[in-house]
């Protein structure tokens, strides 16, 4: 068994995840500015899933390189909309225009995941999830952000599926770890095939 895993993402939702699946493992946040990595490949054909595996890889070789005799797991997800990314608000008016620009359309969930050794990438795995937010009122919006306050900041979407975010959608593909960020199921079978957890 791996004596050393790290989750290299302070994402308090895919540290539940691990802890939940009964996971040790602790947390080291990356040093990469993830604007930076994103702008670099601005322009280049990378699709949104493509944008996600490198932003995950970009976190998992930062902190392997700082822990060579870890297991890595670097983690990231994407927005799309059309040709949007959208990226975490700012505040609570830019979640107010994220959940007026996705009410009523189809938008993209690409949640990956990189596994890294001693600076080697190892494992990389991303899935997608399409979400179908309801026709929301600018006032029924209101409302809700009120309701749910800070946390609509801590989402790509300004949404916790998890919690009241569920009463946005109208339809809803794909597997719910890979709506709140990290396909679970796939990087439970990596980690058994790495020996870090008991298969």
């Amino acid at each position: 068994m791996v004596a050393d895993l790290i989750l290299a993402s302070g994402s308090v939702h895919r540290q539940k995840m691990l802890s939940d699946a009964g996971i040790r493992f602790r947390v080291v946040k990356s040093n990469i500015d993830e604007r930076a990595v994103e702008s670099a490949v601005a322009n280049t054909g990378t699709t949104p899933e493509d944008l996600a595996l490198i932003l995950a890889e970009a976190k998992a070789l930062d902190v392997s390189e700082r822990n060579p005799d870890a297991l890595v797991i670097g983690a990231d997800q994407t927005l799309s909309l059309d040709d949007r990314i959208f990226h975490k608000p700012a505040d609570m008016e830019a979640a107010r225009r994220h959940l007026l620009s996705l009410s009523g359309r189809t938008h993209h969930l690409n949640s990956a995941f990189v596994l890294a050794r001693s600076g080697q990438t190892i494992e990389r795995h991303a899935e997608l999830a399409r979400m179908t937010m309801r026709e929301l009122t600018p006032a029924f919006i209101g409302r809700h952000l009120s309701r749910v306050g800070e946390k609509a900041l801590t989402s790509v979407g300004a949404y916790q599926i998890e919690g009241e975010g569920i009463q946005l959608f109208e339809r809803i593909e794909g597997d719910y770890s890979t709506i709140v960020g990290l396909p679970l199921l796939p990087l439970l079978a990596c980690l058994r095939e790495e020996g870090a957890i008991d298969g």
